[in-house]
């Protein structure tokens, strides 16, 4: 399966420690959470027993993933974004789509991937705290545009 080929981003490179972000018992309630961890703008989501954590923002057009709801699609998790309803596994970061054989009358709809197009993150758990660790591979993902600068949303004291 091809995830789609990033370009490499040698900012990407640096080992991120582990930053605590919250206490499990508290987004078992809320099933996810936000949090700024080196900078950098993640949401973690609970969900069916799992956590996920990425880019806080949607690749496609910087859209707020963490007010998307969580719905299955081919049988994977996804965040779907609230404003264009792109669809982002939360497992991989890969944007689904439905696609039919416009040359098959009868054809069904099929889901396929773009490849990879939000920066995941690892979430951890030790002792009912939660941390992320940035991811730190040396590609470039669509997500990566709308991780910095002007387009923050958790609003911290100045």
């Amino acid at each position: 399966m091809d995830l789609g080929s990033p370009e490499q981003d040698p900012e990407m490179k640096e080992e991120y420690p582990s930053v605590y972000v919250g206490r499990e018992e508290d987004i078992k309630k809320s099933e996810r959470m936000t949090a700024v961890v080196h900078d950098r703008e993640v949401v973690i989501f609970y969900h069916k027993g799992e956590y996920h954590a990425m880019d806080i923002r949607c690749y496609h057009s910087g859209g707020p993933l963490h007010l998307g709801e969580i719905e299955d699609f081919d049988g994977r998790p996804c965040v779907v974004c609230p404003w264009h309803k792109f669809k982002i596994t939360l497992a991989t970061g890969e944007g689904l789509y439905q696609s039919i054989n416009p040359k098959d009358p009868s054809a069904k709809p099929k889901w396929c991937s773009k490849g990879i197009k939000q920066r995941i993150h690892t979430v951890t758990v030790d002792n009912g705290k939660i941390y992320v660790t940035l991811s730190n591979e040396p590609v470039k993902y669509d997500s990566d545009f709308y991780a910095t600068g002007n387009f923050k949303v958790i609003k911290t004291p100045s």
